[in-house]
C-alpha cells in the first residue's frame, strides 16, 4: 500500500494549510522588512511583539505542510521549480531556527546575538529570493494559453491562493495598526509650572546655568529618570551597581550641595540655584523645580539619580566654555518603558533586546568618549551676572588636560584622557562591553568602563551610607594612592604613587645646630591640577614629625588639633577665595567670589616644595617630660620659636623625619556649617604619600 500523498495540482493550491502558511509567511517576511528599514515606532514595536508571536504560531504548520509537500513532490523531476522550492524550505527553516535563537536570547538573555540577528536577516531575504520564483513560475506555468481548458481550473485555484494569502495575512496588519492605535503611553508633562519664574527672560530659561534642551523647554522628571531600570532588566545590572555609587549618582543628594544650594536661594533667590542645577541636579532643573515656589528645589527624582543615566547619554552637544553648557534631548522611550507591573517591565525589557537598534543609536555615541563632553560640567566660572561684579575662573580640569603632558593631540598611543584614568576597563559580562571605537580595544574584548567614576571623593558616600560606600571608598584611596592598577595606560606613565612626597634632609646636622629640610610634592599621574575642584574645602598638606631616637618628638607641622583643624601655618594646598570686600568665602558660597587671596595647586608634571626649620636639640626629652606644644613652628618660622628642651640624661644621636602628604574632601569648617559643631562628624583623611629619612646628630 503506497503511503505517499497523491498529487492534484487543483486541490493543492486550494488547500487551507497552504494558504495559513502563506498568509502567515507573508505577514513574517512583510513585518520582518519593517522591523529592519523603517524608523523607530509605536507601530514597529508592535511589529516586533506580533512578529514573535506569529513565528512561534507558524512553526508547526509549516512543519505539518513542508513534510507533505516534500514527500509528494520528492519524486518528479529536478527543475529550476524544483530547485527554487528546496532553496526555499532550507530559507525558511534557516529563518525559523534563528528566530528561535533570537527569541530565546531577548526572553532569557542580556542581549540578542548580532550575528544571529543577520543571519535572520540574510534567511530572510534569501526566502525572498527563492519563493518569488517558485511561486511565480508555478503560477505562470498554470496561465499559459497552450496548457488548454485542463489548465483552467488550475488558474482559478492560484487566484483562491493568492486571495486567499491577502485574507489570512491582511487581518493580521489590521491587529498591527489597531494595537499600535490603542496603546497609551505615559503621558509626559513637558512644561514648566504655571507659576515658573523666567528671571532671565523666556528664551533663557535654565539660567544663569547654560544647559539646554533640544526643544528650549521642559522636560518632565521621569523621561531623564528611571536608572533603576538599566539594571533591573539584567541587561547593565553591572554599570548600575557602579553608578549607584558614584559621584554621577548623589550629585544631588550631596548633603553639601543641598545646603549651599538652600543657602543660596535665601540670599539671592531660588531661580540662582539653576546655575548650579546643569551639573548637580540636572532633573530637576528641566522640570522647573528650581522656582520661586518651590522650596524643595530638588524632586524625589532628581535627588535620588542625580546625573542619571539617560541624562549623560541623552546629551548630544557640548560647549568647552563649562557651567553645563550643553544640550540634552528627550529620547523617545520604548513602549511599557515608564509603565509599572511585571508584565509591562517583561514586555519592556524584551522589546529593548530584540529590537535594540534604536537604544543604541539614542544612548551610545562617540561624544561622551571625548574630554570635551566631561569639559561641559567639569569646569566652572563665575561672571557678573552671578557676583554682581564680574568673571572668575573656577575649578577648570578640562584645560588643564588640555594644556598638560597628558595630551597629544592626534596621537592617542601617548594621550591619556579622562575616561582612561576615572572610567578604567573592568572585566565585563555586559551588553556594552566592547569597543571598537577606541585604538587599543575590539569589539568582543569583554570589558566596560567603570561607571564609578572614580577620583576623590572618600567621604560623602560614606555620609549617605549609600550601599557599597565602603568598597567605594576603599578603591577611591587606592586611586589617590596610585595603587589601583589601570593595565591599558600603565605603559604611558610612571608607576608609584600618583602625587609622590620626597624628603630632602642633610646627612648629618651638630646637636644645637639649624636644621633645614623639605618635602618635594610631584603631581606625577594627575591628569589636572593637583588638588582639584572646589579648592575652597578640599584641602591636601604636608605633615612633618621629627623625632629623636627614642621616639621623642622634636618637631612637627600639619598636625589636626582635637577639632579636624589643621594648625596654622602648615604646608597646604587650597584656595582662599574672597568676595567684594575681602572677606573669606569659607561656605562655599561661591556665588560671592570675586577672586582669590591665597592658591596652591600643583599643574601636571610640576611639582612643589614645601621647607621646614628647626633647631636640634642635644639630649632627649626626659622620660615623662613633654616638650612645650608651643614650641611647634610654623614652616620658616624663627629659630627662636623652636622647643626649649631641659637638658635630661642622653644625647640625641638621630632623628628620624617623616613626612606624609595628605588629603580630606572637605575641611572641617564646612562640616562643621553642614552637620552642626557638636556633631563630631570629620572627613576621612588620605595618606597618598609617604616618605622616611634618618639625620645622624653629631655631639658639639
Amino acid at each position: 500500500m503506497n503511503s505517499q500523498p497523491t498529487r492534484d495540482p487543483t486541490r493543492e493550491w486550494g488547500r487551507k494549510l497552504l494558504i495559513t502558511i502563506s498568509g502567515l509567511l507573508l505577514f513574517e517576511t512583510l513585518t520582518g522588512l519593517s522591523i529592519w528599514l523603517l524608523p523607530f515606532s509605536v507601530s514597529n514595536q508592535v511589529t516586533v511583539l506580533l512578529h514573535t508571536a506569529i513565528g512561534l504560531l507558524f512553526m508547526v504548520p509549516f512543519a505539518w505542510y513542508q513534510v507533505r509537500h516534500w514527500l509528494l513532490y520528492r519524486p518528479r523531476q529536478m527543475s529550476h521549480v524544483k530547485l527554487t522550492g528546496y532553496f526555499a524550505m532550507v530559507a525558511t527553516i534557516v529563518a525559523i531556527v534563528s528566530g528561535l535563537v533570537l527569541t530565546w536570547q531577548a526572553t532569557f538573555l542580556t542581549r540578542i546575538s548580532y550575528g544571529w540577528d543577520l543571519v535572520h536577516i540574510v534567511a530572510t531575504l534569501a526566502l525572498i529570493a527563492s519563493v518569488l520564483p517558485h511561486v511565480v513560475a508555478l503560477i505562470i506555468r498554470a496561465a499559459r494559453p497552450e496548457s488548454g481548458t485542463a489548465a483552467a481550473p488550475i488558474r482559478a485555484a492560484t487566484k483562491r491562493f493568492g486571495m486567499g494569502t491577502l485574507i489570512v495575512a491582511a487581518p493580521l496588519f489590521v491587529v498591527v495598526g489597531v494595537l499600535a492605535w490603542a496603546y497609551e503611553p505615559v503621558e509626559l508633562v513637558n512644561e514648566l509650572p504655571a507659576d515658573y519664574s523666567y528671571v532671565y527672560g523666556p528664551d533663557r530659561p535654565f539660567a544663569p546655568s547654560l544647559a539646554k534642551t533640544n526643544t528650549g523647554g521642559a522636560f518632565d522628571a521621569r523621561s531623564l529618570g528611571g536608572s533603576e531600570s538599566c539594571g533591573t532588566a539584567g541587561c547593565h545590572e553591572e554599570i548600575l551597581r557602579e553608578w549607584q555609587v558614584s559621584a554621577h549618582r548623589y550629585s544631588a543628594m550631596d548633603v553639601a550641595f543641598q545646603t549651599v544650594q538652600q543657602v543660596m536661594a535665601e540670599q539671592n533667590g531660588p531661580e540662582s540655584t539653576r546655575y548650579c542645577g546643569g551639573c548637580h541636579d540636572p532633573i530637576s532643573l528641566f522640570s522647573g523645580a528650581k522656582n520661586v515656589f518651590n522650596d524643595d528645589l530638588t524632586n524625589l527624582t532628581g535627588y535620588q539619580e542625580g546625573v542619571s543615566c539617560i541624562v549623560c547619554h541623552a546629551i548630544r552637544e557640548t560647549d568647552v566654555q563649562g557651567n553645563a553648557n550643553y544640550v540634552v534631548v528627550q529620547p523617545e522611550r520604548y513602549m511599557f518603558e515608564l509603565d509599572e507591573g511585571a508584565t509591562s517591565r517583561f514586555l519592556r525589557d524584551f522589546l529593548i533586546r530584540s529590537y535594540p537598534r534604536y537604544h543604541i543609536e539614542t544612548l551610545q555615541h562617540r561624544l561622551f568618549k571625548s574630554p570635551e563632553f566631561c569639559a561641559a560640567c567639569h569646569k566652572q566660572f563665575i561672571d557678573e551676572e552671578i557676583n554682581q561684579v564680574g568673571w572668575v575662573q573656577l575649578q577648570n580640569q578640562y584645560d588643564n588636560w588640555r594644556k598638560s603632558r597628558w595630551n597629544e593631540p592626534g596621537d592617542p598611543t601617548k594621550t591619556i584622557e579622562c575616561r582612561e584614568c576615572h572610567m578604567q576597563l573592568v572585566e565585563s559580562g555586559d551588553p556594552a562591553s566592547g569597543d571598537e571605537a577606541d585604538y587599543n580595544r575590539q569589539a568582543g574584548d569583554q570589558k566596560h568602563r567603570s561607571h564609578r567614576f572614580l577620583a576623590a571623593n572618600q567621604f560623602m558616600p560614606l555620609a549617605l551610607q549609600l550601599e557599597g560606600a565602603e568598597e567605594h571608598v576603599e578603591l577611591t584611596e587606592r586611586w589617590l594612592q596610585g595603587r589601583l592598577e589601570i593595565p591599558e595606560i600603565a605603559h604611558k606613565w610612571k608607576s608609584g604613587p600618583a602625587v609622590p612626597l620626597e624628603l630632602i634632609v642633610p646627612d648629618t646636622v651638630e646637636a644645637g645646630s639649624d636644621v633645614n629640610i623639605q618635602a618635594v610634592i610631584t603631581n606625577n599621574k594627575v591628569g589636572h591640577d593637583f588638588p582639584t575642584g572646589p579648592l575652597d574645602i578640599i584641602q591636601a598638606w604636608v605633615e612633618i614629625v621629627v623625632t629623636d631616637q627614642a621616639g621623642n618628638v622634636v618637631f612637627e607641622s600639619g598636625q589636626r588639633d582635637q577639632g579636624h583643624f589643621i594648625e596654622p601655618g602648615s604646608f597646604i594646598f587650597k584656595a582662599e577665595p574672597v568676595d567684594q570686600y575681602g572677606k573669606l568665602i569659607d561656605r562655599h558660597n561661591l556665588w560671592e567670589m570675586v577672586g582669590v587671596r591665597y592658591r596652591r595647586a600643583l599643574f601636571p608634571g610640576f611639582s612643589d616644595r614645601a621647607e621646614f626649620a628647626f633647631s636640634c636639640p642635644a639630649s632627649m626629652v626626659a622620660p615623662g617630660q613633654e616638650a612645650d606644644p608651643g614650641g611647634r613652628a610654623e614652616p620658616g618660622a624663627p629659630l627662636d620659636r623652636q622647643v626649649a628642651f631641659e637638658v635630661p640624661p642622653g644625647p640625641i644621636t638621630s632623628l628620624h623625619v617623616s613626612a606624609k602628604l595628605m588629603y580630606r574632601k572637605a575641611d572641617q569648617f564646612l562640616l562643621n556649617f553642614l552637620f552642626g559643631e557638636d556633631s563630631g562628624i570629620t572627613a576621612p583623611v588620605t595618606v597618598m604619600s609617604v616618605d622616611e629619612k634618618t639625620i645622624q646628630v653629631k655631639s658639639t
